[in-house]
């Protein structure tokens, strides 16, 4: 199974969720607690239709308890959680109590409102718990039993793997969460990402944030953070997706939001783009060449800028002659994000970042 390619260049492998692992852990697990065998390679049902088998890594029973483990193989995804071994452990529950859900060893556990999964409950989204309890019913019904089944997911090593990723801020504490949507990860893709987004979006809201801020790198973050005095859990790690967090905000305001990048990056939102990476939107020179007349420069530099290769090289020439260019481009910015929130209630400013981490202009 490959993505398609173009341009002749290598397939991109896809891969499968931590969902979608823990979903054929579980099948081949309650196989072997109610008829003693492992099926090896188990296969699952994933919500559009597909049916990938999954080969086994670990297989244990024990009085009243199975268990089986998956490699979780991520594709050509570069996933925090590609390699990690992932777990179920079933075991038979009281009667009349359905399937329920257990945090085991590095899968956190939920401690603040907004995500949907609420605090107290295993760091298990709701897709990956629809998977695995219809795969409980589907086994139990096919042994002619009830099920009531306990079912524990653990990540060895998933409380390092963790701290790589957004759930500390989000208030998931202890452990990796179980994700996936559709059971497929799909190589370098951009949705999970914006979902990051939302989710953290979504549990500032809950935390009752006034503030957010959205900052396409550390440096950009760490400058803005000391700026506003902002706390970690009102900082999104926004990334290349300026355009997936005003979209969210949109519609799930919050009084005040401040975007902040690196020149380059501003200047390509201020054009009006909203995805900022490199291979889906570029730096017009021609456009930066008329910010700097705008900005006062003269014909000479307004040339320069046009046929610059950088536009690091333009703002470090238009500094030299004391053009304020950056000033100039967040200005534009802000239109960009007021243009991108519409009618939202909400007030937003732009602050652009050097290499050092200083800031080059703040407007609002």
């Amino acid at each position: 199974m490959v993505e398609p390619t173009s341009q002749n260049k290598p397939a991109l492998r896809r891969g499968w969720t931590t969902g979608a692992c823990a979903t054929a852990a579980t099948r081949a697990a309650l196989t072997a607690l109610l008829d003693g065998t492992f099926p090896d390679p188990v296969e699952i049902a994933l919500p559009k239709g597909e049916t990938p088998a999954f080969a086994l890594a670990l297989e244990e029973t024990g009085e009243g308890w199975a268990r089986a483990g998956i490699v979780k193989d991520a594709g050509d995804d570069p996933d925090v959680t590609h390699g990690a071994l992932i777990i179920s452990t079933v075991r038979r529950g009281m009667d009349g109590t359905g399937v329920a859900f257990k945090a085991g060893e590095g899968v956190g556990t939920v401690t603040k409102p907004g995500l949907p999964i609420e605090p107290g409950e295993p760091a298990i989204n709701p897709v990956p718990r629809k998977m695995i309890r219809e795969t409980v019913e589907d086994v139990a019904k096919s042994f002619g039993v009830a099920p009531d089944i306990e079912v524990e997911i653990s990540v060895p090593g998933g409380l390092e793997m963790a701290g790589k990723t957004w759930n500390p801020r989000l208030g998931i504490v202890g452990g990796l969460s179980i994700l996936g949507t559709t059971g497929i990860v799909k190589p370098f893709s951009c949705s999970a990402w914006i979902h990051a987004i939302h989710s953290g979006i979504d549990v500032a809201r809950a935390e009752g944030l006034t503030h957010l801020a959205g900052a396409t790198g550390s440096t950009s973050e760490q400058a803005v953070k000391k700026l506003h005095g902002l706390d970690d859990q009102a900082l999104i790690d926004m990334g290349d997706f300026v355009g997936g967090m005003l979209k969210y905000l949109r519609t799930h305001p919050v009084p005040r939001v401040t975007v902040a990048g690196g020149f380059a990056k501003m200047t390509k939102f201020a054009q009006g783009r909203l995805d900022l990476h490199s291979g889906r939107s570029q730096v017009d020179f021609d456009w930066l060449g008329e910010r700097i007349g705008e900005a006062g420069g003269d014909a000479d530099l307004c040339a320069m800028a046009c046929k610059a290769n950088t536009a690091m090289e333009v703002l470090e020439k238009a500094r030299s002659q004391n053009i304020n260019i950056a000033g100039v481009v967040a200005r534009h910015a802000l239109v960009t994000a007021r243009d991108t929130l519409r009618s939202a209630d909400i007030k937003a400013d732009i602050v652009i970042i050097d290499r050092q981490g200083e800031i080059i202009t703040h407007v609002d």
